[in-house]
């Protein structure tokens, strides 16, 4: 489960900002997955500020976004505990302001009635109740509203800003000089005010904004639950063998730490001594313990369950895998997906076409509607600008991402952007590489078949005893074999090793030679006898050495690289949902038929180099297929680069990570199919979004316009109008975070 040191550091916050926040990235994920305990504190030097929907707006200090409005956020999240400041700012004014805003409407309503005072009068009252509201209360709305008009970036505090502005400005003139009104203006003594309206759109809002920052900080509980995994102290081993605890800021890579049973993996390394099995589950979605011994590999934050383990940290900081995985994801949910572009296009555009419809409404209720018609107009206008606001089609996209993209994570699946997710659902041809991806990449010793007056203990313990010298994959299986069965290996001498066809050397006085079938003929060995067995295991899958000692045949072993366990069931799932498998290996054409005939694999390319590969995708999506390239290699990485979406297994090299959209941190192909399965159910839900905003907008621009008027004396108050669009944004929100809850 090795996830190369430098996994990300290439690809994405580099690649997409440049080094500067590439390198942000890195001082800011140092914080949170060592010190996960800094809760409360200010967000430390160096951190990033995006906008949730327009990812392309960075700075290195909070602010608002230029071109929505919005709250910018941490790029990478912490575990603080405080609430999101803009959260309590925006609470603060509602709640100090609420009271107002009942009494001014109850005035509004029902003052004429009680007759406290006469109705000149409270105008004046409802005025001198309505500043606080608008002016103090309001105030972000106006910055926002008049920065949007500044920068001409038209967005949903524009149409607020004027709504709210307009209602209020008519309503204090109308207080103060009423005399500059016509006798039409006149209503119960006075004339007519609005105060109540823009309190209400105000406090409306103001709770609108607090629903959806409550349901935002939602959509990255993933990170926060990530973050959370990572234990605040380690147990070290000093070198004199005495143990205490240390934060975990304080390790170093090369410490020898202690893990107890119950505890979590501090960072990630290798075991030294001791055997466990440790709980994968948080990281890669695995619900069986993985059992661990000396020179496995260990992931921080997972859980060690029965034994102790002493380990050495090999990563820290930054460069585990826990922090990696909060990077990812981090930038995922900040990326922006296809479908937003177009969103963002029709809302700018959006906004200007309200603003027409709203001062059309305007003119045309106050030259043909009944009277007083001007203050009809105002008010209609007033509902088109707030009713229409863009804030649910805005939200739509983004939120469904940002739920997804936490959502993967847990299941170990990591988008490198919003683009990969929309995408991989198109996906219908997926290229396969066998070793790592369909296989466990780790050659075992499967068995020796001796040669007429040898036994096959005799042929692994020689073969063994030669091949320790060897660095060959197929060399340490042997070995390995050997020494788990207790065989005592004698030294070779003279030790050579062939050209890729085998090796030769002295042990115990004889000449032996470990190799293909083209050594043995190089040295004029008949091994004919041994053919028909070593094609019967060939024909199986697996690898052949045939041994020979002083130049007569001793027998063959075999060494095969096992299929994943979980293989089989995940390309059933694959051709379920109609996905064509094509396996593209460089192994031999024989071991790759038996491993693809096994798998039901029809279609098979064998001895492929990786521009083979790069060929085979190219020509694939030359004949209209959209392809997916699944693979782990160095060897893979043109093909995942050139594929509609590389799929990375995290369990291979950087170089493959880089090159890939998608990583499956087990390596597991089952992976797969629950990632298109959620690219599938997001892309359906960011259309129910986008759909449910549309409609939304597109029934009511025309009933806030007086359109039903005429036909069913239907008129929609501000108020009304307000209120519906904060349940608009609010049932965005709730309908992506259903995205938590899919079952892939």
């Amino acid at each position: 489960m090795d996830m190369q040191t430098h996994k990300h550091e290439g690809h994405g916050t580099t690649r997409q900002h440049g080094h500067v926040h590439g390198h942000h990235h890195h001082g800011r994920l140092h914080e949170p997955s060592p010190a996960p305990d800094a809760a409360g504190e200010a967000p430390p030097a160096g951190t990033i500020y995006t906008c949730p929907m327009h990812p392309e707006v960075r700075q290195d200090h909070p602010g608002n976004c230029p071109k929505c409005g919005m709250t910018l956020e941490p790029v990478l999240p912490t575990l603080d505990e405080d609430e999101n400041p803009e959260l309590a700012d925006f609470s603060r004014r509602f709640w100090w302001t609420l009271p107002l805003t009942v009494v001014v409407t109850l005035l509004a309503m029902v003052g004429h009635r009680l007759q406290w005072f006469s109705m000149g009068v409270q105008s004046w009252v409802e005025l001198v109740l309505s500043v606080p509201i608008v002016l103090w209360a309001g105030w972000p709305f106006f910055v926002r509203g008049v920065q949007s008009i500044r920068l001409r970036s038209p967005n949903m505090w524009t149409l607020i800003g004027l709504g709210t502005g307009a209602a209020f400005a008519y309503s204090v003139v109308a207080t103060l000089a009423p005399d500059v009104f016509p006798d039409s203006f006149q209503a119960m003594g006075r004339v007519a005010v609005y105060f109540e309206a823009a309190a209400v759109i105000i406090s409306l809002t103001l709770l609108g904004q607090m629903l959806e920052l409550k349901a935002r900080s939602q959509t990255s509980a993933a990170i926060q639950s990530l973050l959370g995994l990572a234990p605040k102290t380690a147990r070290r081993i000093a070198a004199d063998g005495s143990e205490d605890d240390v934060p975990l800021t304080h390790v170093h890579v090369g410490d020898l730490l202690r893990v107890r049973p119950g505890e979590k993996v501090p960072v990630d390394g290798v075991v030294t001594e001791g055997s466990s099995a440790v709980d994968e589950a948080m990281l890669t979605g695995e619900p069986l313990p993985v059992s661990k011994r000396a020179g496995d590999k260990l992931i921080g934050a997972t859980l060690n369950t029965s034994g102790t383990l002493v380990m050495r940290s090999e990563r820290v900081g930054a460069q585990t895998m826990l922090s990696q995985i909060v990077q990812m994801v981090a930038q995922a949910q900040r990326s922006k997906a296809p479908m937003q572009r177009m969103a963002d296009l029709v809302a700018g555009w959006f906004v200007m076409a309200v603003v027409a419809i709203a001062v059309v409404t305007f003119f045309v209720w106050g030259i043909v509607g009944p009277e007083p018609s001007w203050v009809y107009g105002l008010i209609n206008a007033v509902a088109v600008l707030i009713i229409a606001c863009p804030c649910a089609l805005g939200l739509a996209t983004p939120m469904s991402i940002m739920v997804a993209t936490g959502r993967a994570a847990t299941q170990g699946i990591l988008f490198r952007d919003a683009a990969a997710i929309e995408h991989l659902r198109k996906v219908n041809t997926l290229i396969v590489d066998k070793t790592g991806t369909l296989t466990e990449g780790k050659p075992s010793f499967e068995r020796a078949m001796p040669a007429p007056g040898f036994s096959a203990e005799e042929v692994l313990r020689l073969a063994a005893s030669l091949d320790q010298g060897s660095e060959h994959p197929l060399a340490d299986a042997i070995v390995r074999a050997a020494r788990e069965q207790g065989l005592v290996l004698d030294k070779a001498e003279g030790f050579e090793s062939g050209s890729g066809i085998g090796v030769r050397g002295l042990v115990g006085g004889r000449q032996l030679a470990l190799g293909n079938t083209a050594l043995m003929e190089q040295l004029g060995i008949d091994v004919s006898g041994l053919l028909p067995q070593a094609e019967a295991l060939r024909g199986q899958g697996a690898s052949v050495m045939f041994l020979a000692a002083d130049g007569k045949p001793v027998g063959l072993l075999a060494v095969s690289d096992p299929v994943k366990a979980s293989t089989p069931e995940a390309l059933a799932t694959l051709r379920a949902k109609g996905l064509r498998v094509v396996m593209a290996t460089g192994d031999g054409i024989t071991t790759a038929r038996a491993v693809a005939t096994r798998l039901g694999i029809d279609e098979v390319h064998g001895e492929v180099k990786p521009a083979d590969k790069l060929a085979l995708v190219r020509r694939l999506q030359a004949d209209g297929h959209v392809v997916a390239m699944a693979g782990d290699g160095i060897n893979d990485a043109p093909a995942l680069a050139q594929a509609d979406v590389g799929i990375a297994m995290g369990t291979g090299t950087d170089v493959a990570m880089n090159s890939a959209q998608v990583t499956l941190v087990k390596g597991d192909l089952r992976g797969i199919a629950a990632a298109r399965a959620l690219s599938v159910q997001t892309v359906a839900n960011m259309k129910q979004n986008l759909g449910f905003a549309f409609i939304y907008n597109a029934l009511g621009v025309p009933l806030a316009a007086g359109l039903l008027y005429p036909l069913t004396g239907w008129l929609l108050s501000p108020m009304i109008a307000a209120l519906a669009m904060s349940l608009s944004s609010a049932s965005v929100i709730a309908n992506a975070l259903r995205l938590r809850r899919v079952r892939a």
